[in-house]
C-alpha cells in the first residue's frame, strides 16, 4: 500500500480558487467555511467546504486542485461529496436477487399458513362464495340505477350536434328565401320603369 504523499502549501491554501469554482455550478449561500483537505495519492488536493444546501446533511462541496512543475494552482474536479454519516442511497441490488428474496419468502409464508392448518385455497374458496352471495343480494333495478347516461356518436355534452345543424339549415333557407323574395320585387320595379 502505497502512502500519500504531503500535501502543496499552494494547493492547500487556494481556497479563493476553489470558492470561485463553486460558484460557477452553484448559488453562494449553499457553501459554508472551509473544512479541511485530504491529500490524494497523485498529489492533488481535495479541499472541502460545508454545505448548506437542504436534504444533504454530512456531505462536502469539494474541490481537487494540482498544480504542474511550478504553474499556478488549477482545478481539476468540483463536486458535492458524502462525508462520514452521510444519508445515501441504498446500495442497489439487482432484480434476479430481489425477485428470488421475494418467493423464498412467499413460500415461507405458505408453509406457514399450512402448518397453522390453514389452507390457502379454503380461504380463497371462502372469499370467492361471499363475492357470489353479495352479487345475488343486488337486484337488476339496482344494476340500472347505476349505469350512467351513454352519449351517443353526435352528442356534445348532451347536446345533439345532428339537430343543430337541422336548425341551422332551417335559418339559412328561410334567410335565402328573404333574399329571392327581395330580388322579385326588384325585377317588378324594373318592369314598371319599362312601360
Amino acid at each position: 500500500m502505497t502512502s500519500k504523499p504531503d500535501a502543496d502549501e499552494r494547493l492547500v491554501g487556494a481556497h479563493d480558487l476553489a470558492l470561485a469554482a463553486l460558484r460557477e455550478i452553484t448559488p453562494a449561500n449553499t457553501i459554508g467555511p472551509a473544512a479541511g483537505f485530504l491529500p490524494e495519492e497523485d498529489g492533488s488536493v481535495s479541499l472541502r467546504f460545508e454545505n448548506r444546501l437542504a436534504g444533504y446533511p454530512g456531505w462536502y462541496w469539494t474541490v481537487t486542485v494540482a498544480r504542474v512543475d511550478d504553474e499556478d494552482p488549477t482545478v481539476l474536479e468540483v463536486e458535492l461529496l458524502p462525508g462520514d454519516g452521510a444519508l445515501l442511497a441504498p446500495e442497489w441490488v439487482p432484480w434476479a436477487e430481489r425477485l428470488a428474496d421475494y418467493r423464498a419468502h412467499q413460500a415461507e409464508l405458505a408453509e406457514q399458513a399450512a402448518s397453522d392448518g390453514d389452507d390457502p385455497d379454503d380461504s380463497a374458496d371462502d372469499a370467492d362464495d361471499e363475492i357470489d352471495a353479495s352479487d345475488e343480494e343486488l337486484d337488476d333495478d339496482d344494476l340500472e340505477d347505476d349505469e350512467p347516461d351513454i352519449l351517443h356518436a353526435g352528442d356534445l355534452d348532451g347536446v345533439d350536434i345532428d339537430e343543430l345543424d337541422d336548425e341551422s339549415d332551417d335559418s339559412d333557407d328561410d334567410e335565402e328565401s328573404e333574399d329571392d323574395g327581395s330580388d322579385g320585387d326588384d325585377s317588378d320595379e324594373d318592369s314598371d320603369d319599362e312601360e
